[in-house]
C-alpha cells in the first residue's frame, strides 16, 4: 500500500502500529461487550466526497474492529433532519429565527431523503463489509428517554457549562419550536429562551415565536416538545448519554475538521461532571481540502471563493454524479479506506481533493 500513496510521518502515527490503535486504551479500561461506531451528517443537502469517505471509513474500521479484537460491532448512523431548512429576521426585535427540515416537511419526505441520498450506500457499505447499521433520525433520537433523561439531568449543570457551549454569549442554542399547528419556528440564537427545571423529571421552556408571540412547553423524558439543539450542546448530551449504556464502547466518528471543535465540547463534559477518563471515544477521519487548504466546501465553490471542480469530477461534489452503482461507490470507497487505514501515517492526515480523486479512480488501487 506504501507505493500507492505517500505520507509524512507525525508523533501519533509514530505512536501507533494500526489505525485502531488510537482505541487500545478504551477497548482495555472498558472490556465491552460490543462497539458501537457513530456518525451523523446533516441531510438538507446532497452528499458530497468528504461526507461518504468518513462513512466509508467508518464501516472499515468497525471491520478492522470486528476481526481484530474478536467484539460485536455495528454502525450507527444520525440523519441531523434539525438541520436549518430556512431562516429569517424577525422585523420587530431583529432576531433570526430559523426553521429546520423536520418543521418545514413531514416525516414522509424527510423519510424519502434519506432512503434516496444516503441509505442505498449504506446498504452497499454495510454488505461489503459485513457490518450492521441503525439508522435513526435527530427527530428520533431527540424523542428517545435516554437523551431527553440525560439533557433534564444537565439543567443543574449548565450553569458552569455554558460558556464552553456559546463562548461569545453564554448563552446555549436551546431551540425548542413553537408548538402552533403548521409553524415549527424557533429563535436561532435563543436570546428570548428560558428554562424553568420542574418536578418529576420535567422541564418547561419558554420562547417567543415571530408569528404567534409568547409560548411554553415542558420537556419530559417521555414526551413534550422537539428538543433542538445547537451543534456543540447536541454532542454535549449524546456523549453524556452515552453513560447509559456501559457495556458498550461508543466511538464518535468525525472528520478531521471537527478536531478543534471538540476542545469545547470537552470542556463542557468536564464542567457537567465527567472525569477525563469517561469523554467518550474519537476518531478523526482524514479531511478533504482544496488547493487552498481549506476543507472542500460546495457553498464555498458556489460563492466563487474556491476552485470548481473539473467536469470530470463533478461527482466528488454530488455524488448522484457517481458514473456508476451505489455498489460500485461503495467498491472504490471501501478499497480507498483500505488505503488510508494500511498506516497510521496515512490516516491521520489532509488530502486534497485530486489525490482522493485519483485514488479512486486509480485501477491498481482496486485490484483484486
Amino acid at each position: 500500500m506504501d507505493s500507492v500513496v505517500s505520507s509524512p510521518n507525525s508523533v501519533l502515527a509514530n505512536a501507533l502500529g494500526q489505525v485502531e490503535d488510537v482505541l487500545t486504551p478504551y477497548l482495555r479500561a472498558a472490556r465491552p461487550k460490543r462497539v458501537e461506531l457513530c456518525v451523523g451528517t446533516q441531510i438538507n443537502g446532497v452528499p458530497h466526497i468528504g461526507t461518504s469517505l468518513v462513512q466509508a471509513l467508518t464501516f472499515a474500521l468497525a471491520a478492522r474492529l470486528r476481526d481484530r479484537h474478536q467484539v460485536r460491532v455495528q454502525v450507527a448512523f444520525t440523519a441531523l433532519d434539525n438541520a436549518p431548512h430556512e431562516s429569517v429576521q424577525d422585523p420587530a426585535s431583529g432576531h433570526i429565527y430559523q426553521r429546520a427540515l423536520a418543521h418545514a416537511f413531514n416525516p414522509a419526505t424527510v423519510d424519502r431523503q434519506i432512503d434516496s441520498l444516503y441509505r442505498p450506500l449504506f446498504d452497499a457499505l454495510s454488505s461489503r463489509a459485513a457490518v450492521s447499521y441503525r439508522l435513526e433520525t435527530y427527530t428520533q433520537q431527540q424523542a428517545g428517554p435516554g437523551f431527553r433523561m440525560t439533557w433534564l439531568r444537565l439543567l443543574p449543570r449548565i450553569e458552569a457549562a455554558r460558556w464552553w457551549l456559546a463562548p461569545p454569549t453564554g448563552t446555549p442554542h436551546l431551540r425548542v419550536p413553537c408548538p402552533a399547528a403548521g409553524c415549527g419556528w424557533a429563535e436561532k440564537h435563543a436570546e428570548r429562551t428560558t428554562v424553568r427545571p420542574g418536578q418529576d423529571q420535567a422541564a418547561t421552556v419558554a420562547a417567543v415565536c415571530l408569528q404567534h408571540g409568547p409560548y411554553d412547553v415542558v420537556i419530559r423524558t417521555g414526551g413534550g416538545g422537539y428538543l433542538d439543539l445547537s451543534t456543540l450542546y447536541r454532542n454535549l448530551v449524546k456523549e453524556l448519554a452515552v453513560q447509559l449504556t456501559p457495556d458498550t464502547l461508543t466511538v464518535m466518528i468525525k472528520g478531521a475538521d471537527w478536531m478543534p471543535g471538540t476542545l469545547l465540547v470537552n470542556g463542557a463534559l468536564t464542567a457537567a461532571g465527567l472525569t477525563p477518563g469517561q469523554i467518550p471515544a474519537r476518531v478523526f477521519c482524514p479531511q478533504i481540502v482544496t488547493a487552498t487548504g481549506a476543507k472542500l466546501s460546495k457553498s464555498l465553490i458556489r460563492e466563487g471563493r474556491a476552485e470548481p471542480m473539473d467536469l470530470g469530477d463533478e461527482w466528488m461534489l454530488d455524488t448522484r454524479k457517481w458514473p456508476g452503482s451505489p455498489d460500485s461507490y461503495a467498491a472504490r470507497l471501501l478499497d480507498t479506506a483500505t488505503v488510508l487505514l494500511s498506516h497510521p501515517r496515512h490516516f491521520f492526515r489532509d488530502y486534497s481533493a485530486q489525490e482522493i480523486a485519483r485514488l479512486m479512480e486509480t485501477r491498481s488501487v482496486h485490484a483484486r
